[in-house]
């Protein structure tokens, strides 16, 4: 595990109700995760995510997760938990025009302690988003408790890969990313079976290597007026910006970070 101590919730929050939210999601879509539909609908398949069944979306910004499963994979009903306040509204905002707000509720709450009932619900899904929770213990035990028996936990995040990292630049990759620690695929499974869960599956998706070029040719060639505009058209920290997701490429051209993806069953 990589850990930068100085992150909290505070600073991801600050993120996602600000500039560096909507560039985001302008380089990378509402589906703000790595490899967009094609990465979602290849964790609900491995999942088995059926229809008219219920989940809880763990993290999940403005519901693009959510309204993806309700309108392609049929789930009657999704729940979804974010502490940041923007996105929770924007997301109710997005639901209702969609037509989906009687199939999507959103509750504004930390994902480790969410309040809501346990053994309630037939899965917990994620999309590169558990990198910003501080305590991934408690949350993966939050998550089990959220699931029947028999329940499912489908989840993609920014991972740390194989390679051994360079005196430096985990500092540098979570201090500009806001991520107070990313976990190896074994540590995420270790949790998962201490909490009563058998991984079924745990993989790199080796989407990450191909999708920073992708993101650094939208900001460079197409999309440099837009980009700028969200920052105040402030050249240097646009520059800044690009430097950085570049130093992002090398880590994950390098193996030192990846896209995993786990499934694993609650024991019935």
């Amino acid at each position: 595990m990589k850990s930068a101590l100085q992150i909290h919730l505070s600073d991801v929050q600050t993120v996602y109700s600000g500039a560096e939210g909507r560039l985001w999601e302008l380089l990378m879509g509402e589906q703000i995760h790595i490899g967009g539909f094609q990465s979602s609908m290849d964790l609900a398949q491995r999942a088995g995510i059926a229809a008219g069944s219920q989940g809880v979306d763990l993290c999940c910004c403005t519901g693009a997760g959510m309204r993806f499963l309700a309108r392609f994979l049929k789930v009657a009903h999704m729940t979804g938990v974010d502490a940041t306040p923007a996105m929770v509204e924007l997301g109710r905002q997005r639901a209702a025009a969609e037509g989906l707000a009687g199939q999507i509720a959103f509750v504004q709450d930390n994902v480790c302690a969410t309040g809501l009932p346990s053994g309630r619900f037939d899965f917990v899904w994620g999309e590169d988003a558990w990198c910003y929770v501080e305590d991934k213990p408690q949350m993966i035990a939050e998550a089990a408790r959220l699931i029947k028996p028999g329940g499912k936990i489908a989840f993609t995040d920014w991972m740390e890969g194989p390679t051994t990292w360079a005196d430096g630049e985990a500092g540098r990759f979570l201090g500009f990313m806001k991520f107070p620690n990313v976990l190896k695929l074994d540590e995420y499974h270790q949790l998962l079976t201490q909490n009563g869960c058998t991984v079924r599956v745990a993989h790199d998706t080796g989407r990450f290597s191909a999708a920073m070029p992708l993101y650094l040719d939208m900001i460079e060639q197409q999309l440099t007026y837009d980009a700028l505009k969200i920052i105040g058209f402030d050249t240097a920290l646009a520059a800044t910006l690009v430097g950085e997701m570049k130093f992002i490429q090398s880590l994950a051209q390098a193996g030192k970070i990846i896209q995993g993806l786990i499934v694993a069953d609650k024991a019935g």
